[in-house]
């Protein structure tokens, strides 16, 4: 590693929280002769990058720093650089800087300092919030506060799976949610469709989805999570509340998908160009019953195989009154092929906004997984 981006590495590790960027700048302005440094945020909608300090959103989707943004790739435009900012794939935003160097080597290092801002920001965010208010471009219902909070990222990269996911309307989301976890052999991942309103709603699936993490982390498997989270929602509530879920367990050596469906959010299978629904077993949402036992099905993926979970939300979306519907919906994801998991989902959820031509009313949540296949 060169010593411009260790001296930043140890300039980020002494910075208060709420100054990385300004420490950032003084670094950059001595080594690389930059007079301007920004931080750029991707805020909730995925709609716009908003500034962490003065400047005007950036909304438009041609814009160099989008382009930065949705390929992960560094983007010199008009003398200006514009860096992604992500961690294991959970893309933040964007850093920009100007003038930009004109050698390789030194946009080289501008990126390997972005990405090391990334890690910091991430290392701080929970003792600040600075940088959970620069991702918003309006207030978050408390129920939608709960749901944020809850999630384990937005996307997550790694050499044999690649996954994204986003809950809409993104500041107004009540109770679908979800969730997932990886050690380097199997990705676990949970879906939920929620129901209720506000704070009810983000309440039971937070219990839900605490429940889950607590079986999953006692190693136990898919179909026993299901269960305890099962009887945790069904102790409270009585069978008068319930959930819709999906949890999926991915072998990533052998693409082996194990599923258990609880009353479910749909999963869709993209291979070759070919949308299909995978056949699932219908079971009982967890909670309606006392002791409810689940069974697992398995599907054998292929190489380079994508799968979209979505919620009632998705295929129910209304404008001028006409259903968005399955049609639309498996034509849509047919279109998605050449891109990365978040940029798909940011596309369907954009294309949902423009069929209603508003933010969406009842919550949907979308997430899309690609195992890659085996990895050395």
């Amino acid at each position: 590693m060169s010593e411009p981006v260790n001296r930043v590495r140890r300039v980020l590790n002494e910075a208060p929280a709420d100054l990385l960027l300004d420490r950032i700048a003084d670094v950059l302005a001595a080594g690389y002769g930059t007079t301007r440094v920004e931080l750029l945020l991707v805020d909730y909608r995925l709609a716009a990058l908003l500034p962490l300090v003065g400047e005007e959103p950036v909304t438009g989707p041609g814009h160099p720093a989008w382009r930065c943004f949705d390929h992960q790739t560094p983007i010199v435009a008009a003398g200006t650089g514009y860096l992604p900012v992500s961690m294991r794939g959970d893309r933040r935003g964007v850093l920009v800087v100007e003038p930009a160097p004109t050698g390789q080597a030194a946009l080289d290092e501008l990126t390997q300092i972005a990405t090391a801002l990334a890690h910091e920001i991430a290392a701080v965010t929970g003792g600040t919030d600075v940088y959970r208010c620069a991702h918003r471009s309006r207030r978050l219902t408390l129920a939608a506060e709960m749901q944020w909070e809850m999630l384990p990222g937005r996307s997550r990269t790694r050499p044999s799976f690649s996954l994204a996911g986003q809950l809409e309307p993104a500041y107004a989301v009540r109770g679908d949610s979800f969730d997932w976890s990886d050690d380097g052999s199997r990705v676990w991942l949970s879906t939920i469709n929620g129901t209720g309103e506000g704070v009810a709603a983000a309440m039971l699936t937070s219990l839900a989805t605490h429940a889950l993490r607590n079986a999953r982390r006692s190693g136990l498997g898919l179909a026993d999570q299901a269960a305890l989270a099962d009887q945790a929602v069904y102790d409270l509530h009585r069978g008068g509340q319930h959930l819709a879920t999906l949890l999926m367990e991915l072998d990533l050596r052998s693409g082996v998908l194990t599923v258990v469906d609880a009353g479910s959010p749909r999963l869709m299978l993209l291979r070759g160009g070919n949308v299909q629904e995978l056949p699932l077993e219908a079971q009982f949402p967890l909670g309606m019953f006392e002791a409810t036992d689940y069974r697992e099905q398995r599907f054998e993926l292929c190489r380079d195989d994508r799968l979209f979970v979505v919620s009632d939300g998705v295929i129910d979306a209304t404008g001028h009154n006409v259903r968005y519907g399955e049609t639309a919906l498996e034509r849509f994801l047919r279109r998605t092929g050449p891109m990365e998991p978040l940029e798909a989902v940011r596309a369907l959820i954009g294309d949902l906004r423009a069929f209603v031509a508003a933010d969406l009313i009842d919550d949907a949540v979308v997430v899309c997984l690609d195992w890659t296949g085996p990895q050395d």
